[in-house]
This record gives C-alpha cells, sequence and structure tokens, in this order.
C-alpha cells in the first residue's frame, strides 16, 4: 500500500473559512490563509479548498485566495468551486494550485473533464462527487453545493469520469459532512473498488478510529479533514500519529 495523504480541507465562502454540517449551516471560522499556512506547518500532505458557493452564484474569488495561499504553502494544492471551462483551470493554475476538483460543470457537460486532462493533464484533473444516499448501495450525485439532484448515480458517474479523463476522484458524503459521525465507509469503498485512481474520502471525521476504518475497510488513498482541525480537536501530528498506531502507511511528518 502506498502512504495514504492526510489533506487538510478548506471551505471557502467569498474571502472567509466557514465550516457547515450536511453542507449547510455555514458559520464563518476565520482567515483561510492563516489556517492552510498552519496546517502546512503540521505536516499536511495536500490541501484542498473549495468555494462551496461559488457554482450557485456564478463567481468564484478563489484566484485572489490562491495567490495568496501559494506564497506560504509549499504541498499540493486543490482547487475548486465555480470551475466552468479550460480558462478557468488555467487561471486557478498560474495562481499556484496544482489540481482543481470539478463537480456541478463537469455534470452539466462530462466533456469538460477531457478537455481539463488533455490540456493540463490527467493528474490536474480531480472528480470532486458529492453524495447522497438514496438507498442501500446507491448514491445519487447533488450539484451545487449539495442542493440540487442531479439524477445521476455516484459510482457509475466516478467510473465515467475516470474514463474521461480524471486522475483522482474526492467523494464527500453529504450525509456524513460535519456530522462528527464517521465517513461512508460503503460509498468510499464503492467508489474506490469502481474505479483505477486515487479517492480521497470527505466527509465526517471525528475520531482516529474514523480514518482507520475508512481507508482500511472503505479502501480511501487519502483523507480529508475539515472540523476537527478547525476547531482544534486534532491536529495533523496527531492524525499521522494514528494512523501510524493503526498500520496506516504515511509520510513523516513536517513540512513547516
Amino acid at each position: 500500500m502506498d502512504n495514504v495523504r492526510l489533506i487538510a480541507r478548506l471551505d471557502i465562502k467569498g474571502p472567509n473559512l466557514i465550516k457547515g454540517v450536511h453542507l449547510e449551516g455555514l458559520r464563518v471560522i476565520g482567515d483561510p490563509q492563516e489556517y492552510a499556512r498552519r496546517y502546512y506547518e503540521q505536516g499536511a500532505d495536500e490541501l484542498i479548498y473549495i468555494d462551496i458557493v461559488a457554482s450557485l452564484y456564478g463567481r468564484s474569488k478563489l484566484v485572489e485566495i490562491v495567490r495568496r495561499t501559494a506564497h506560504d504553502v509549499f504541498v499540493p494544492l486543490t482547487v475548486g468551486g465555480g470551475i466552468r471551462s479550460v480558462d478557468d483551470v488555467r487561471d486557478l493554475l498560474r495562481a499556484g494550485a496544482d489540481k482543481v476538483a470539478i463537480n456541478t460543470a463537469a455534470v452539466r457537460r462530462p466533456e469538460l473533464v477531457t478537455e481539463v486532462a488533455r490540456r493540463f493533464g490527467s493528474q490536474c484533473m480531480v472528480l470532486s462527487i458529492e453524495a447522497k444516499q438514496q438507498s442501500p448501495g446507491h448514491w445519487e450525485v447533488y450539484t451545487d453545493c449539495g442542493r440540487e439532484r442531479s439524477g445521476v448515480d455516484a459510482v457509475q458517474w466516478a467510473q465515467r469520469g475516470v474514463a474521461l479523463g480524471a486522475g483522482e476522484i474526492l467523494v464527500t458524503s453529504i450525509d456524513r459532512e460535519g456530522t462528527r459521525k464517521g465517513y461512508d465507509i460503503a460509498l468510499t469503498r464503492a467508489v474506490s473498488e469502481a474505479v483505477r485512481v486515487p479517492v480521497i474520502a470527505s466527509g465526517g471525521y471525528g475520531e482516529a478510529a474514523h480514518l482507520e476504518s475508512v481507508v482500511k475497510e472503505g479502501a480511501a488513498d487519502a483523507v480529508a479533514v475539515a472540523d476537527a482541525l478547525h476547531y482544534g480537536r486534532t491536529t495533523l501530528p496527531q492524525l499521522r500519529a494514528a494512523a501510524s498506531a493503526a498500520g496506516i502507511p504515511v509520510r513523516p511528518g513536517g513540512n513547516g
């Protein structure tokens, strides 16, 4: 098994770092740049920035936020929210992003996945899937920050996205997001077994046992943590130590 990546996820609204539950009830936490620097210094393997309202309002302030963050942070940076075109991707990469995560625009126009992969490489194209369970073993893709049903099966969409050129999948459980009840193991495993690219599990971290279960039972290649880091309930060194204690291979800590 390759090293499991420990990723800090930062959800953005305007200039602020925010957090909600089930992608709703958003609460302002602080300046995303400050938190990004902290997580980098704590040894995050990567950072994910998601402008969670950009697709709703047809705008994104991520370029400026990414440009500021790239001065202080020297680990891979994945950016998503409001990305609709190859030009949007180019602007974010020029600002300092390493990868882009696309959800709503990819569902509406799947060819965008191929366009981004061909122009910038599959490793740059992360398919972001926000999924909600509809019945046992079946999850539906939601768009527009978890607000709109798509009628698309999440696992089938993951397979199609990879066939179109996506080099990685970010799968967020809307049911678990912000609940601290653990990742959706069945969802993560279903996606992981359906594709041959890395899968990042997001939504639901509450304690170290959740990290262990989503890797060992859910077959996640990486775990994204937000709430627990933002509110200081854990730190990246503590996550790394817990993973190591559970026999999960992780990179030795330290960045700053």
